[in-house]
Order: C-alpha cells, then structure tokens, then sequence
C-alpha cells in the first residue's frame, strides 16, 4: 500500500523567542523535545530552545534548513539539513525525526528523500547522518550491526538501524555517549590528578579561561581547534580538514555566548616553547542548571602520552563545580575507537549511557 504525500513545509527562524513569529519555531522546538523524551526518556540531550535559534541560524560556516510535516494540524514529523560551507563542501549532514504515534506511515522516507533532492541540488553527494541508541544493550553482544571500524555496534533490529539500511546508509562509526554523576569524589580526582603530573612533570603549565581565549593564545587554540577536525577518529566518515584561524574561534565564542552557554577552557602549555599542547572545553547553561557538556578535548599529537588530556578535564571539573553546584550529570561523546580518551572517561567515572550509529551514504 501507498503511504499518501504529505506536505512538507519549510521552517522560517524568528528573530527571537519573543518575537510574534516565535509560534511555529516553539512548535518546532517542542516536537524536537518530545522525540528526545520518546527515545531517552529525559531531555539531558535537549537543546534549550535560545541555542537552537542561534546554532541554526545561518553563518560565514554553514547553512541549516529544517522542514516539518503536520498532522490534523500538529506538527508530528521534521527534517534537517546542515551544510558545510568552508569545508567538506560535497558533504552534508541530514537528519529525519518522527513521532513514535505515527512512524510507519512514509512521513520519515518522504522527508528523507526531499532532503536527499536537496543535498543533489547543492552538488551534495555525500550524506552523513546519526541514529541514537539508549544503553540498554551490550555493545560487543550478539545481535548488533557493526560498523566499518569494527569497534561497538548498535542493535541490528532497532527500527532507526533498519530505516537508515532501507534507505542505502552504512555505518561508518559508532560514538559512545557517557554520563558522569556529579561531584566525583575529591580523593579520586586527587589521586588521578597526582598520577598525571607525576608523568607530566613540570614540562607543562595549565591555564584555564572562561567565554574567551586570552589574545596571547588565540592562533595556537585555532591551530587545535582545526586539528580536532581530523585527528579524532572518524570511521569510515569522509571528513576534511577545517580551516580555523582566529576569526573562527572568536565567532565560535561569540555564538557559544549567544546561544547562553557559559564555557570553561583548560589549556595545557609547554614551558620551554610556549607551545599549546592540549585544550578541553565544558560548557554549562542555566537553562538546564542539572547537566553540563564536557565537548572537544585534544591533545597535540607532538605531546601525547604526558597524561595532558587527563589534566585539563580534571581542571575544568574543578572550575565547573566551584562556579555551578546545581549540576548532577557530565555529558560527553567518544568514538568507541578512541580508546586513549575513553580511558580519561571511565578512569573519571564516566558510565555508558547510550549509542549513537554514524552513517554515510554516496549519492549517484
């Protein structure tokens, strides 16, 4: 049997939350909340609704469209679209959300296909996109569809796995998504902390900010921030190098600032050269006062193995919990492959909380 077309309407962002606009990006945001419930039964990986606006809205480094089908007049089903603009410019990163209540009934494949013609148009042909997977699962057990890394996996039979398979994707990666409960106990950061330095010695300085990079070091973070593109472990995922500089960085923190996220940076510098050698960012906003992000953490690949990567988590940690008490869980993302960094993690306490695939597709 057919499944009937649908309309699929475009989004159009307000220029702000109060703005009498406003109503249909709040029903948008409101739907997008409710398949974060749907599928995690929290909203610990819900986006306030101001950082929303503002990291969908277009810049100097990417365009976002997002459409949205209705149903008796509620919105029940969306789509996204995410280009890339400086690089990866025959890329783009498509993503297709539908109300348990109605999935089945083609909303989904008629999104994904409109926003596949899309992508084509653009002279997009390879498409990237995410399914989510809670932690109910063991992720080296039987009944897992594995990806091209060959590390973890996610249940061959959950209906997003057999979507993304139906529609001509393959996983390319899984991603790890864990949970720190919050405070970890001071005598296991000390210890962790002493056992670090104890192998760093006294080569590196730490420094920490919060909001915005002292100008002193702001080319030395945007040459990290670049090399965070493709020196994290990717899969089978086409991605290339970004082009940071300066600017960049200041437009990130601005649109951090924005969105109404408060970030705390650790940096890890090299005392004879004066060289950054490490950088870790966690970010914490008051419109989810119980959670926070821990999000890009690297360490230069000329210092690895001084344990900088546990160092500058630990001094963020610190920093978070003298300046926000409220918060009951860290939030963060590996590569089930990186298994250096996942270490940090677990030796931190951090618990596996869920599974994200990352799936690929080449267009003709």
């Amino acid at each position: 049997m057919t499944s009937p077309p649908y309309l699929i309407e475009p989004l159009v962002l307000p220029a702000s939350l109060e703005h009498p606009d406003a109503e249909e990006f709040l029903e948008f945001n409101a739907l997008t909340d409710a398949r974060v419930l749907e599928t995690w039964g929290n909203l610990d990986r819900a986006t306030p609704p101001a950082a929303r606006l503002e990291a969908w809205r277009d810049d100097s480094y990417k365009q976002f469209r997002m459409y949205f089908i209705r149903n008796e007049g509620t919105m029940v089903a969306r789509s996204w679209i995410w280009f890339p603009l400086k690089e990866n410019l025959g890329d783009a990163l498509v993503r297709v959300d539908v109300l348990n209540a109605f999935e089945g009934k083609g909303m989904g494949q008629q999104l994904l296909r409109h926003a596949e013609t899309l992508a084509a148009e653009r002279g997009r042909r390879t498409l990237q996109s995410f399914t989510e997977h809670p932690a109910a699962f063991d992720p080296d057990g039987p009944g897992l569809l594995k990806p091209a890394t060959r590390t973890g996996g996610v249940p061959a039979n959950d209906r997003p796995v057999r979507f993304a398979l139906a529609a001509g994707y393959r996983l390319e990666q899984v991603a790890r998504f864990s949970a720190l409960d919050m405070p970890p106990a001071e005598a296991t950061l000390a210890a962790l902390e002493a056992q670090a330095w104890s192998v760093a010695g006294d080569q590196y300085e730490l420094l920490g900010w919060k909001d915005r990079c002292p100008e002193e070091y702001l080319d030395q973070l945007s040459v990290l921030m670049g090399r965070m593109s493709i020196d994290a472990p990717a899969g089978g995922l086409h991605i290339e190098a970004a082009d940071w500089d300066a600017v960049r960085v200041r437009h990130v923190e601005d649109t951090w600032k924005l969105s109404g996220k408060e970030s705390f940076v650790a940096a890890a510098m090299h005392k004879d050269t004066g060289e950054l050698a490490a950088y870790s960012v966690l970010q914490f906003s008051r419109a989810k006062p119980w959670m926070a992000d821990q999000d890009d953490t690297l360490v230069a690949k000329a210092h690895r193995g001084h344990r900088l990567g546990m160092l500058v988590k630990i001094h963020n940690l610190r920093s978070l919990m003298a300046a926000h008490t409220s918060v009951e869980r860290v939030l963060t993302f590996n590569a089930a492959e990186n298994e250096h960094m996942l270490a940090i993690n677990v030796a931190l306490g951090f618990l596996p909380a869920g599974y994200d695939g990352e799936w690929q597709r080449m267009l003709p």
